[in-house]
C-alpha cells in the first residue's frame, strides 16, 4: 500500500514539473511576445513625436511621452487573473491592432515626407529678406544705353551685404563670375527648373552645393553691368526665361 503511494507521488511529482515546465515556457513565450510589442509600440511613439515636431499633429492632443489616459468606476475590487489562453488571445489582438497602426503611420510618414520634399522643391517667394521691386521682367529702357532693350529676370534693389537667398531646394551649377551678372549663383531645383542670382557682392556657396530653401546663397552687391546694390533674379524653365514676378507672388497667396 505504501509502495503503491509512494509510486503515484512520484507520478505526480513528474506530472506537476511537466505542468511547470510547461508553464514557464508559456511564461516565456508571452516575455518574448510582450518584449518585441515593447519595441514596435517604441518606434510607434518615435514615429508619433515626429508628427508633433513638425505639427501635423497638435501637441496639446498627443504626448507620447505619457501613458494613455484611462479610468472608469469597477463594479469590485476583486477580480480573476487572466489564463495564458486568454493572454495569448489579448497579446495576440493587441499585435494585429499594432500592425495596423504601424501601416498606417507608415503611409501617413511617406505623404508627408513627399509633400515636405515637394515644398522644398517649390519654387517660390522672394530671394531677398529685405528690398524692394527696382526693375520689372521685360522690355525696359536700359539704365546705361537709354535704348529699348530685353530684360530676362527682376531687379531687387536693398542694402548693400544683406541676404541673397534660394527660393527652393536645389544644387549649385554655377558660383563664379560671368559677364554682365558680376557675381552669379545659378541653382539647379529639377524638372528643368533653373533660378539665377546676380551682382552679388560675395557668393556663400560652391558648385555642388546641396542648398534648402531660404538658405542664404550670397550677399547682394553691385558687381557686373549694375548702378547700385540689388539682385538680378531670374527664373529659367527648359532654357526659357519665364517671369519671376509669378513665382514671388506664389507666396503672397
Amino acid at each position: 500500500m505504501v509502495a503503491q503511494w509512494q509510486s503515484r507521488l512520484g507520478e505526480q511529482k513528474i506530472e506537476l514539473a511537466r505542468i511547470e515546465q510547461n508553464v514557464q515556457q508559456q511564461v516565456d513565450a508571452l516575455t518574448l511576445r510582450l518584449g518585441e510589442m515593447q519595441g514596435r509600440l517604441l518606434r510607434l511613439d518615435a514615429l508619433g513625436q515626429r508628427f508633433l515636431e513638425s505639427g501635423l499633429v497638435a501637441s496639446d492632443e498627443f504626448d507620447f511621452d505619457q501613458p494613455a489616459a484611462v479610468g472608469g468606476p469597477e463594479e469590485s475590487l476583486d477580480g480573476d487573473s487572466f489564463t495564458a489562453p486568454e493572454l495569448t488571445s489579448m497579446i495576440d489582438q493587441l499585435a494585429r491592432r499594432i500592425e495596423d497602426r504601424e501601416q498606417q503611420l507608415r503611409m501617413l510618414d511617406m505623404v508627408t515626407s513627399r509633400q515636405k520634399l515637394e515644398k522644398e522643391l517649390f519654387v517660390e517667394g522672394r530671394p531677398i529678406t529685405w528690398g524692394w521691386l527696382s526693375s520689372k521682367y521685360g522690355y525696359r529702357s536700359d539704365p546705361f544705353t537709354g535704348k529699348r532693350t530685353w530684360h530676362a529676370g527682376v531687379d531687387l534693389a536693398g542694402k548693400e551685404g544683406s541676404d541673397i537667398i534660394s527660393v527652393a531646394g536645389g544644387v549649385v551649377t554655377y558660383a563664379d563670375e560671368r559677364y554682365g551678372y558680376g557675381n552669379l549663383v545659378e541653382v539647379d531645383h529639377g524638372d528643368g527648373l533653373v533660378t539665377r542670382y546676380a551682382h552679388a557682392k560675395t557668393i556663400k556657396v560652391k558648385v555642388g552645393d546641396v542648398v534648402q530653401k531660404g538658405q542664404v546663397l550670397a550677399l547682394m552687391g553691385s558687381t557686373g553691368r549694375s548702378t547700385g546694390p540689388h539682385v538680378h533674379f531670374e527664373v529659367i524653365r527648359n532654357g526659357k526665361s519665364e517671369n519671376p514676378e509669378t513665382y514671388i507672388k506664389r507666396a503672397s497667396r
